[in-house]
């Protein structure tokens, strides 16, 4: 979609400086954004489980029963009511996950976003978790830090590219402040948010992550996300071969959890859109069956384990609390269920946080099993639910660098990182070859709107112009008649540029000479000089391509004539040869012909 002409008339380009100061007001406003996020699904957490005003709350904790008894069923439901009338009446962007939503902003619109979409993502997404839907915060979090930098941009009227890096910042923001994982965010934003990685888009990134950073230890701690006791004890030897091999196999179940997670939100999503009734009906059925769930794993396991973020189910995971095969195994496809029903018929939240509850307890469960096998191998359910998190969380998003450096960072155990590596790659690989969209992109898709999965370095863009031009140019005078250079060149002429000149002087470019053909009637007898006009430039033939496209972007130029270095104006003997528009796009087709396939 081109982006309209008043903005690009109306847009001004802010300098790095002034860019990296917005970026830092980017990343304090998340990261008090995040501390309110996170209190407001506090309140509404203890409201409605036992019905006390109150905003202390441990998410790492597992919850207590509700006040409610049998009637706890009937939470998520009223909480979904309140999330559809929010929804449908002032954001309907704010349905969801928030990523897709977010992608679609920067690949689809420019990088706007309207400001309502913070706040009523904020409330919307704290009715979720905080009622029991099975959804994560860290994709609202993301919206609302989105949301805040494009607005903030927008107020400052910048240009398109400095929309998107504000806009990326933001959502960096938001998950380091959410998890107090700043490496991980700048990832985050770099795999997953921006089109374009410089110094003048890396910079404003980091700056945003690292304020949201501070707000977030300020107000929540110095500690990470998960407290991991296996992490204190030092790694005496390598890895044992057995164990390896599991962590393999772990990896190829990632791959096959992440597609299993994608397509039954999928298959969720459709269930419910074609449902009978209205959306409040649709999503009434959805939470009575999730809340049905949950108390269903009180009455018989004690908690309700997949209810919220589900951080207290991983937190006791990881603490080596949870070692029941037959309950991690439960959990594990509750979860999934819980999740798609939770999203599919239309919660407010995100899915990062359920990948990491999948993960961990797909993990544990082949951590329990390989030690079953190999228990002389060194096998523990701990360590495997870790690299089982990272796992499914980058076969899921496609973000294998994020979830290597977040698991680390939300556990500070270093002990895992080679299996975790390892782990990764295979489940991202394995699940690219099941499916090739991810968990964000496969809603996108279902629009028509396809966003890439790979970064392309522009490598033609630091190639000499000389490489890139034709050197086949024609030269007319431009007192010539149309009709009398379309005599001169033949009925079948190669599709060459020409180059019109006032003497020796350079007048003008016709980029395609065959295109005169189409003006023959009325305009026969038209000039040269009448028909071009200075839409070209002159550059340098030991330039490269990237400062001529830029010079051209600016000119609004056709066409762009190399010559020699020279003093004074250029004549024809100066000129080398002509770059066109599309000698630019074969160029760029013919860079990346290695990565196509």
């Amino acid at each position: 979609m081109p982006e309209p002409s008043i903005d690009a008339a109306s847009s001004r380009r802010a300098s790095l400086f002034n860019l990296c100061l917005l970026a830092l007001c980017v990343g304090i406003v998340t990261g008090y954004g995040a501390v309110a996020f996170r209190a407001l699904v506090a309140l509404i957490h203890n409201i409605a489980y036992f019905g006390v005003f109150s905003i202390e709350y441990d998410a790492n904790l597992l919850t207590e029963p509700s006040s409610w008894g049998p009637l706890f069923i009937l939470v998520p439901v009223i909480g979904g009511m309140f999330v559809v009338f929010l929804v449908n009446n002032f954001a309907p962007e704010a349905k969801g996950h928030g990523v897709p939503e977010v992608m679609n902003a920067i690949y689809f619109e420019q990088g706007r976003i309207r400001p309502t979409v913070a706040l009523v993502k904020s409330i919307a997404s704290s009715l979720s978790i905080g009622t029991g839907a099975s959804v994560g915060r860290e994709g609202p979090i993301i919206q609302v830090g989105s949301a805040l930098g494009s607005s903030i941009a927008q107020i400052f009227r910048l240009q398109t590219g400095q929309r998107i890096t504000l806009l990326a910042a933001g959502a960096g923001a938001g998950i380091a402040a959410t998890f107090n994982t700043p490496l991980g965010a700048v990832l985050f934003a770099i795999e997953l948010m921006m089109p374009e990685v410089s110094t003048r888009t890396f910079l404003p990134v980091v700056i945003a992550t690292g304020a949201a950073t501070y707000i977030g230890r300020i107000s929540f701690g110095l500690a990470p996300a998960f407290d991991v006791p296996l992490a204190a004890v030092p790694q005496v030897s390598a890895i044992d071969l057995q164990a390896l091999v599991v962590y393999v196999v772990l990896g190829l179940l990632c791959g096959v959890a992440a597609w299993m997670l994608i397509r039954s939100m999928l298959i969720t999503g459709a269930f419910f859109r074609k449902m009978p009734g209205n959306d409040y009906t649709r999503h009434a059925v959805g939470m009575l069956s999730v809340g049905i769930l949950m108390y269903v794993l009180m009455l018989t396991g004690g908690n309700y384990y997949v209810d919220g973020v589900g951080y207290g189910t991983i937190q006791h995971i990881l603490r080596g609390a949870m070692t029941s095969l037959p309950l991690l195994v439960i959990l594990f496809f509750a979860k999934l269920y819980a999740t798609s029903v939770s999203i599919g018929s239309g919660a407010s939240g995100g899915v990062f946080s359920p990948s990491l509850f999948v993960g961990a307890t797909l993990g544990a469960t082949c951590g329990v099993v390989g030690n079953m096998i190999f228990p002389e191998a060194g096998i523990t359910p701990v360590e495997f639910a870790l690299v089982g998190m990272g796992g499914v969380v980058a076969a899921g998003t496609g973000a294998a660098m994020t979830a290597i450096i977040m698991i680390f960072e939300m556990t500070r155990d270093y002990n895992i990182i080679v299996p975790l590596i390892v782990a990764v790659a295979i489940a991202l690989g394995f699940r690219r070859m099941i499916i090739s969209e991810t968990i964000y992109t496969s809603k996108l898709v279902l629009r028509g709107r396809h966003i890439p999965k790979e970064r392309h370095s522009n490598m033609f863009m630091v190639h000499p112009v000389r490489e890139v031009m034709t050197t086949r140019q024609l030269y007319a005078d431009a007192a010539l008649r149309v009709s009398e250079i379309i005599d001169k060149v033949g009925s079948s002429p190669e599709p060459n540029p020409m180059i019109v000149l006032e003497g020796d002087r350079i007048a003008g470019v016709i980029p395609d000479v065959t295109a005169l053909f189409s003006v023959v009637g009325d305009k026969g007898n038209k000039t040269l000089k009448e028909l071009i006009g200075e839409d070209f430039v002159v550059v340098v033939d030991d330039m490269n391509m990237y400062d001529v496209i830029k010079r051209m972007e600016r000119r609004k130029a056709r066409a762009a004539v190399v010559v020699k270095p020279c003093r004074g104006v250029p004549r024809q003997d100066d000129v080398c040869g002509v770059i066109t528009k599309s000698h630019i796009a074969d160029s760029v087709v013919s860079s990346m012909q290695h990565y196509i396939g």
